[in-house]
C-alpha cells in the first residue's frame, strides 16, 4: 500500500463570516494550503470537497461552486458528505485517491457557510441528522440527543455538571489562544456552570457553535511528499466505524459504538495503542461528547471521563492533551471543515508549529470526528516519521 502524507495545509478565519461567501472562504483556506506547501494549484491531480448541507450552501452542487471558483477544472472533483464528520470523509477519500494510484497529489477541501440562515433554521436543518422518521418529526435537535446522552451517563457513572463544566473551560482557554478561533476568550468555571439551560443538564458553555469556515490540506504519495516538504506528516491509520441510526434502537447510550469500532481499526492499522497517543483533537459538538471521547478512544476507563478532565489530565502537560485548538467547542464547527482543521492542528502539534498550544515532543497524533449523533465515526492517527 502507498504511503500517504500530509504536505500542505490552509485554515481560514472561523466564525459569522459575513464579509465572505462559501467559495471565498474556500478561496481563502485553498491559497494558505498552496503557500504552505509551496505547489502551484496546476501540480494538484485531484481534489475532493467536503460540504455537509445543501440548505447551507443552497445549491446541490457546492462542490461545482468551489471548483470553479478557484480554478481548478476540469480535473477531478466531486463531493463527499457524512454529516458532522464530512471533513474526515474528505480526507479518507483523499487518501483511498493516492493508495488506488488514481493520484499522487490530492487537495482536500472542508467547507460550510452556516450563518446565511437563522439559528432556528440551522438547528432544524441539523435535526434532520437523526431519523427522519422516528426522531426528527417529534421535535428532536442535536442539544436534545447528547441531552440523552448526558443524564444517561450522570446515571450510569455519576459524571456531574461540573465535570461536564470543565471541558468547556479548557477549550474555551486553548481557543483563546488560536487565532482562527470562533470564540477567542477564556470562561469561568462558574460562568460555564450558571449558563441558562439549553436541554437538560446541557447548558449554553456545553454547546458548540454555528459556524462559517473553511479548511484545506495537501496529500502526497510518499514519493512525491519526500521532494515536496521537510516535515511530511503520515497517515498512519484510519478507521471508521458505524452505529444505529436512531438512539433508541443502541446498545448504550453511554458509549459510541461507531467510534470504538473506527478506534480499534485505526489502532491496528498503525500499530499503536491510546498510550501511544500525543495529542489528539475529539468531536466535542457538546461537552458530554468528549468526556464520552475519552473514554471510547481508550484514554481512559469507561465511566472515569469526567475524573480525566477533573485532574486536568486532557490539558497541555498532562497525561493525554484533548482539543488544545479549542475543539469545536471554542474554535467553531463548520460541518463540512470541521475534520480537516482536525487534521491541521494534528500537522501543525507534530511539526511543532502551535506556538503556545503545542504539545512537547509530539509525534502521533490522533483525530476523531463523529457524523450525526454517532450513526458514523472516523479516526484517523498521524505520525511525525
Amino acid at each position: 500500500m502507498r504511503k500517504v502524507a500530509i504536505v500542505g495545509i490552509g485554515h481560514g478565519k472561523f466564525g459569522v463570516r459575513s464579509d465572505a461567501s462559501l467559495r471565498e472562504l474556500v478561496f481563502e483556506a485553498v491559497k494558505g494550503c498552496l503557500d504552505d506547501s509551496g505547489l502551484s494549484l496546476r501540480e494538484v491531480d485531484s481534489m475532493v470537497t467536503g460540504v455537509a448541507g445543501d440548505e447551507f450552501s443552497f445549491g446541490i452542487q457546492p462542490s461545482a461552486q468551489v471548483h470553479d471558483y478557484i480554478g481548478f477544472h476540469p480535473k477531478p472533483n466531486f463531493r463527499v458528505e457524512a454529516a458532522c464528520a464530512t471533513g474526515s470523509a474528505a480526507l479518507r477519500t483523499g487518501w483511498m485517491t493516492i493508495t488506488s494510484g488514481l493520484a499522487d497529489i490530492v487537495l482536500v477541501v472542508g467547507v460550510e457557510k452556516m450563518t446565511e440562515v437563522p439559528t432556528s433554521t440551522a438547528t432544524e436543518i441539523m435535526g434532520r441528522a437523526g431519523d427522519a422518521t422516528w426522531e426528527y418529526p417529534f421535535g428532536t435537535t442535536f442539544p436534545g440527543y447528547y441531552a440523552m446522552i448526558a443524564n444517561a451517563h450522570m446515571a450510569e457513572y455519576g459524571t456531574t455538571e461540573e465535570q461536564l463544566a470543565r471541558v468547556a473551560v479548557k477549550n474555551h482557554y486553548y481557543g483563546s489562544l488560536n487565532p482562527y478561533a470562533q470564540m477567542q476568550k477564556e470562561i469561568t468555571l462558574e460562568k460555564a456552570v450558571t449558563s441558562f439551560t439549553v436541554a437538560y443538564p446541557l447548558k449554553l458553555y456545553d454547546c458548540s457553535l454555528i459556524t462559517d469556515g473553511a479548511a484545506a490540506i495537501l496529500l502526497a504519495s510518499e514519493e512525491k511528499a519526500k521532494s515536496i516538504s521537510k516535515k511530511p506528516v503520515w497517515v498512519a491509520g484510519l478507521g471508521c466505524g458505524t452505529d444505529a441510526m436512531r438512539l433508541g434502537d443502541r446498545k448504550s447510550l453511554t458509549s459510541l459504538e461507531a467510534t470504538r469500532e473506527a478506534a480499534k481499526i485505526a489502532y491496528k492499522m498503525a500499530g499503536v495503542g491510546p498510550s501511544d497517543i500525543d495529542v489528539a483533537t475529539v468531536h466535542d459538538c457538546f461537552t458530554i461528547a468528549e468526556v464520552v471521547a475519552y473514554e471510547d478512544l481508550g484514554f481512559c476507563e469507561k465511566g472515569e471521563g469526567g475524573k480525566l478532565i477533573e485532574a486536568k489530565e486532557t490539558y497541555v502537560g498532562g497525561r493525554i492533551p484533548v482539543n488544545v485548538d479549542g475543539g469545536l467547542k471554542s474554535k467553531g464547527h463548520p460541518l463540512g471543515a470541521t475534520g480537516v482543521s482536525m487534521a491541521i492542528e494534528i500537522t501543525k502539534q507534530l511539526r511543532g508549529e502551535a506556538d503556545q498550544r503545542q504539545v512537547k515532543n509530539a509525534e502521533i497524533g490522533l483525530t476523531h470526528n463523529v457524523g450525526g449523533s454517532g450513526q458514523v465515526s472516523f479516526i484517523h492517527i498521524f505520525r511525525r516519521q
